[in-house]
């Protein structure tokens, strides 16, 4: 995956945990830079995609500011589940499972569901 695509999904993913809510300014490209070493153009890249799918909005002179959320679940809940989901990462590693392992059964999880979903119809 390219890294301006793991950056918009990073700053996705902090949406839908609601780390990162409307109106939160993003890191500047400058500190994105110092803090990862990525070009900079790399982080523009990223901003840009974000802000033509609506969820951020650069201002000039002030920086990229959040302007919607994805999170659709009460932040409450989202931290429960996080818990729980760390637990199960803990389990499964303590078992010796590795990362790819982990998604795997994550992702057959979600398959299951989505085959479900399939057959009810």
């Amino acid at each position: 995956m390219p890294v301006y695509a793991q950056l918009a999904r990073q700053v996705r993913e902090a949406l839908r945990l609601g780390w990162l809510r409307p109106g939160d300014r993003l890191p500047t490209v400058r500190e994105v830079v110092a803090t990862s070493r990525v070009n900079p153009n790399t982080v523009l890249k990223a901003y840009r995609q974000l802000e033509s799918e609506g969820l951020v909005e650069g201002r000039v002179g002030a920086g990229t500011f959040v302007k919607a959320s994805l999170g659709t679940v009460a932040p409450e809940a989202m931290a429960r589940l996080l818990v729980q989901c760390t637990r199960f990462v803990h389990q499964a590693r303590s078992a010796g499972l590795e990362d790819e392992d982990i998604y795997a059964l994550v992702g057959a999880v979600l398959s299951e569901k989505d085959n479900e979903t399939e057959q009810v119809k």
